[in-house]
Order: C-alpha cells, then sequence, then structure tokens
C-alpha cells in the first residue's frame, strides 16, 4: 500500500509542477497571437494610409493634361526635352525641370535677354524623395502633359551598371503608381 501512495503521490506531484508550465505556455502562446493580429491591424492601416496618401497624389496631379506624343515624339536630344526629366543613379535621381516662361511677349524669346537655360533647375534627390518632388513641379513645367522622361545616368560607372537598372525599375514603378506617362530613354 505505501508503494501505491508514492506513485499516485509522484504522480499528482508531476501534475501539480506541469499545471504551472502548461499556463505559462497557453499564456504565452495567447500573447504571441495577440502581438501577430496587433501586426496586422497596424499593417492594415499603414496600407490604408499609403493608399490614401497616393490618392491625394494623384488628384495634385490630374491638374496636369493628359500626354499629348504628337509634340514629343521627335525628340531624341535629353537638351531637347522640355518635360522633366529624370537620370537614374546608384545612389541618387537628378531631376531636371525646365520652368515655363513667365514673359509671354515673343519679343526677346530665346535670347541673351531669355535664355531658357536660365530657367533649368536640376535637383538631386532619393529615390524616397521623388514623388514629393514630382508633386512640387509646376504645372507649367509639363508642356506636353503627363509624361516625364527618364534614363540611365550616363555618368554611372560600369559596376553600377546592375544597381541603376534596379533603381531604374524602381522609379518608373513609383512613376506610373501615380499615373504619370513615363518615356523611357536609352543610357548614353
Amino acid at each position: 500500500m505505501c508503494v501505491i501512495e508514492r506513485t499516485q503521490t509522484r504522480g499528482i506531484l508531476v501534475i501539480v509542477l506541469l499545471l504551472p508550465i502548461a499556463l505559462v505556455a497557453c499564456h504565452k502562446e495567447e500573447q504571441a497571437v495577440v502581438g501577430v493580429a496587433q501586426t496586422a491591424v497596424n499593417a492594415e492601416h499603414k496600407a490604408q494610409a499609403t493608399a490614401t496618401e497616393r490618392d491625394q497624389q494623384r488628384a495634385q496631379l490630374d491638374l496636369i493634361p493628359l500626354p499629348t506624343k504628337s509634340l514629343y515624339v521627335d525628340i531624341r536630344e535629353p537638351s531637347a526635352w522640355a518635360n522633366p526629366f529624370l537620370s537614374v543613379g546608384a545612389e541618387n535621381l537628378t531631376l531636371r525641370i525646365t520652368l515655363a516662361d513667365a514673359n509671354t511677349s515673343t519679343v526677346g524669346q530665346g535670347t541673351m535677354l531669355r535664355p531658357e537655360a536660365a530657367r533649368r533647375q536640376e535637383l538631386q534627390l532619393r529615390s524616397a524623395d521623388l514623388a514629393k518632388a514630382i508633386l512640387a513641379v509646376p504645372p507649367t513645367a509639363w508642356r506636353y502633359g503627363r509624361v516625364i522622361a527618364v534614363a540611365e545616368s550616363p555618368i554611372a560607372a560600369p559596376k553600377d551598371r546592375p544597381k541603376v537598372r534596379r533603381n531604374l525599375e524602381t522609379v518608373i514603378q513609383q512613376l506610373t503608381d501615380l499615373g504619370i506617362v513615363v518615356e523611357e530613354w536609352p543610357a548614353r
């Protein structure tokens, strides 16, 4: 009888010792499930905020008319491109814009008194700042409509070409998401 009581006592002792461990394990699993659910909710809120921001950006760009291809189909030189031009490098982007001439008169247009180069601006930016920079371009700088020329940077080192190409693809995706037509130019 003493042997049976010891066995039963050990069994009860094992159950008593394992019960808190089982409860703690269940509680930890419950906390993990709650943590995953909270992460999912946060991700959904972030996705909704991003979609709302993108819709607002698209609404701003809707003020610029759709592109007219006949205005730019024959342009082959980057210097002749009148719309925004984006050169993509390994680390940064160069956005070139040419502001419209504030003087509407044709007198002296294109001469030393009103050179086009004086209205040209180049901005160095990161890929993350592209949408903000595009939204800051005034509507008068989009002479052909909502189209932008994009090319790989001609000064990028040959060893950086794969990275430049990946950046170029990312930039094209960002611009397309904004509703901008992309005219990809070959690297020179």
